[in-house]
């Protein structure tokens, strides 16, 4: 994968974790706040609580930091999804469980 390539996949994830937070903003009262900058979002939660989701453009991985603990995604051409380096699942359907474990609520994030 090249650089482009990488940070094409990237931003494309990012923008579906700030869509994801509109979408749960509408339909929750989960008061869910997505701040980005560059290749940042921070998630902050109600309850100040927060999970960091990062580009690692040079090692071609998402990292995201949950009270859960610190992960690597690498994007799966076969599956066309971001997996957990050390085999740990999907990178949508783990920030759906991290959310929702830190907010007390049943949040559901996914792919564009």
């Amino acid at each position: 994968m090249t650089d482009l390539e990488f940070l094409n996949l990237a931003d494309r994830l990012l923008l579906a974790v700030e869509q994801g937070c509109d979408r749960i903003n509408d339909e929750t009262d989960a008061d869910l706040d997505a701040q980005r900058t560059g290749g940042l979002v921070t998630l902050v939660f109600a309850n100040r609580s927060q999970i960091v989701i990062n580009q690692q453009k040079p090692l071609h991985e998402i990292w995201l930091a949950a009270k859960a603990g610190g992960f690597h995604y690498r994007f799966d051409e076969a599956s066309q999804t971001w997996m957990d380096t050390k085999g740990a699942g999907e990178f949508f359907a783990n920030l759906s469980r991290y959310a929702s474990e830190q907010s007390g609520l049943a949040l559901r994030f996914s792919a564009l």
